[in-house]
């Protein structure tokens, strides 16, 4: 996952809403969203799955907890790490844990995992998880934007889209998932004043720089976009569009049901 837009309780009627783009190399295999049913999963988990390290980037359980990781690039960063970031967002989808709890328990394991960033939401507080920096802390109400950087950093693509989603929040019109997904499928490249520095060559920089990446000669680009509503009576409404290599639109995934009480731990 390489770009997130959400807001969190920004506004009374809508206390979760995330627009989120995957970045992933072509070839890595990986199963569209559904409710899982494997591992004792008993399906509460909604979420795509990444089929070689058998974690996910983002999900969802029907009690409304919700997760979502992405890596920091760090191009000096090039030892291998044991253990795969998606088992983070998967382990606390799958766990009764308080978001505060689950994230202090990360702590101990920081070493473990290459450079992330965690989004954790148990339906009440919500959490930002940074290893590379040793940082946990809740989240204040408010509309926020992460990508491959810290936690609103200030890369056009961010920007963009925190600016974009908070207009859409303002419209007064009804929010729905289409527009999010119509949110997160902006090509326009950052200029060249505008781009940020992570230690990247300047023209992948820029292939790098729009909210929809397609990059033909590294075949790496975005393979889905993915929205989630929640409103104030705890109705979900989960939404995700698969892309090809040539980023064209493919499979559209949409579920709606309503927040369920708690649903204990399966591990």
């Amino acid at each position: 996952m390489c770009l997130i837009i959400f807001a969190h309780q920004a506004i009374p009627d809508l206390p979760l809403v995330v627009a989120a783009n995957r970045d992933e190399f072509y070839a890595r295999p990986t199963r569209s969203a559904q409710f899982w049913s494997e591992d004792g999963a008993e399906n509460n988990i909604l979420a795509g799955k990444d089929l070689q390290a058998g974690g996910t980037w983002l999900g969802i359980t029907r009690s409304g907890r919700f997760a979502a990781v992405t890596n920091i690039r760090d191009p000096s960063q090039t030892e291998p790490r044991p253990r795969s970031r998606g088992e983070l967002t998967m382990n606390f989808l799958r766990s009764d844990k308080p978001a505060a709890d689950y994230a202090d328990t990360l702590r101990q394991s920081f070493a473990e995992y290459a450079g992330y960033n965690l989004l954790l939401s148990d339906g009440k507080a919500f959490y930002y998880v940074n290893n590379v920096e040793a940082l946990s802390r809740e989240l204040e109400p408010g509309i926020y934007g992460l990508s491959n950087g810290l936690l609103n950093n200030d890369w056009p693509k961010v920007l963009r889209g925190q600016r974009g989603l908070e207009n859409l929040l303002n419209s007064g019109a009804e929010l729905n998932p289409d527009q999010l997904i119509e949110l997160m499928a902006n090509r326009e490249q950052a200029a060249d004043a505008e781009l940020p520095n992570t230690g990247l060559p300047r023209e992948l920089e820029k292939r790098l720089s729009s909210a929809f990446i397609t990059d033909d000669s590294r075949g790496y680009g975005t393979l889905c976009s993915t929205a989630i509503i929640q409103d104030r009576a705890g109705h979900i409404r989960f939404s995700e569009q698969n892309y090809s290599a040539a980023g064209t639109a493919t499979e559209n995934c949409f579920f709606s049901f309503t927040r369920s009480a708690h649903v204990p731990e399966k591990v």
